[in-house]
């Protein structure tokens, strides 16, 4: 964080798409260790807080407001681990609470051209840890020729052309911040009369269906944000569904995360509906997606009698949202109240857009 031109402080970075997200990559080393210090780094290099992040590189949108931090790790069963941080657009604030799947896909090429990782075929699997909730993903990046490669046919929804497959494969995903699957011990219960279930794989959660609420979730992500009195209701129900899952007051914080589900209409598993949690996502979060795909899986809860499910220990469930679909591969053992989730797998796209020093003001 040094720098001889001019006034300003030089970070290495390296700006990157990963799914239907998008912010900068940052070394371990090179960002402050102090957290307090870190986030004021982050807040300045992203522009926050400002609406239109107008003296920084996001993009005004919670989509393109996150940032990856990464580094070697020490453990024995993952090649490099990392760190998510979720910069508000208009407020101070930076929350390491969740993790985002779709940047993640932006961790294992980075490690890879970064020199963290060896590319060691027309494949590479880099393992990451992931140290917002401690748990496991594996890449499986294409390397033909022994580099990194981003081009490709494959194509996700909420994204323009097409770019090299990436499969993410996320394990220990069950509990990922309450340490169990069904926190409040239930599949279903009522919270200020809206039947709800609150679930946590991969990211907690707050499920209902938009009948429920008076709507037929199949609205746009503009008409939902424009309903001021139906975005106050969910925050009341998310509150108090924090409460009961053992996260205590979530004001200001980003989970538990919410969605509204309705049954498919196009085709796939279950129509979704998902907020970030005050906003409504214009695609959809591939945590958020896994959840939403266990839920659809879990007997008794509200997704029950919506969803075309097949009942067998490994399976593609295709969730539709506003931009298309995610096609989630969902691996379970059990059922009923004895489901376990062994891990759940997407396809992503990323691509490397930008390298070199970002700077901000000492």
């Amino acid at each position: 964080m040094t720098n001889l031109t001019n006034d300003l402080i030089a970070i290495p970075s390296v700006l990157m798409r990963g799914g239907t997200s998008k912010g900068p990559l940052f070394h371990f080393k090179d960002l402050p260790s102090d957290p307090a210090e870190r986030d004021r780094v982050l807040l300045a290099a992203l522009g926050s807080p400002d609406r239109r992040q107008i003296d920084g590189v996001g993009g005004g949108d919670t989509l393109t407001s996150k940032v990856c931090i990464v580094g070697p790790s020490s453990r024995e069963d993952a090649d490099v681990e990392f760190l998510f941080a979720q910069v508000s657009v208009d407020r101070a604030e930076v929350d390491t609470g969740p993790t985002c799947g779709n940047m993640t896909a932006t961790v294992g090429p980075f490690a890879l051209e970064e020199g963290l990782v060896p590319i060691t075929g027309d494949e590479t699997i880099v393992r990451i840890y992931n140290l917002n909730v401690g748990a496991r993903v594996d890449a499986v990046i294409q390397t033909p020729g022994g580099r990194v490669c981003y081009s490709g046919d494959a194509r996700i929804d909420g994204v323009p052309g097409t770019a090299a497959p990436q499969v993410l494969r996320f394990r220990d995903i069950m509990g990922s911040k309450c340490k169990s699957m069904l926190p409040t011990g239930q599949a279903q219960e009522v919270i200020q009369g809206v039947p709800v279930t609150c679930i946590d794989v991969a990211m907690p959660m707050v499920i209902m269906r938009a009948a429920d609420l008076g709507k037929t979730g199949y609205e746009t992500p503009q008409e939902l944000d424009a309903d001021t009195a139906l975005l106050a209701r969910m925050e009341q129900i998310r509150q108090e569904a924090s409460q009961r899952m053992g996260l205590g007051d979530c004001t200001g914080k980003v989970t538990p995360k919410l969605a509204l589900i309705a049954a498919p209409r196009d085709g796939g598993s279950i129509t979704s509906r998902y907020f970030v949690p005050h906003k409504a996502h214009a695609a959809h979060a591939v945590t958020g997606a896994i959840c939403v795909a266990s839920c659809a899986a879990l007997k008794g809860s509200v997704a029950e009698g919506l969803t075309v499910m097949e009942d067998k220990p490994m399976q593609w469930v295709k969730i539709e949202h506003p931009s298309g679909s995610i096609d989630v591969e969902l691996a379970v053992e059990g059922s009923g109240a004895n489901l376990a989730v062994v891990s759940g797998g997407v396809v992503r796209t990323a691509r490397r857009l930008m390298a070199g020093n970002l700077y901000i003001q000492k």
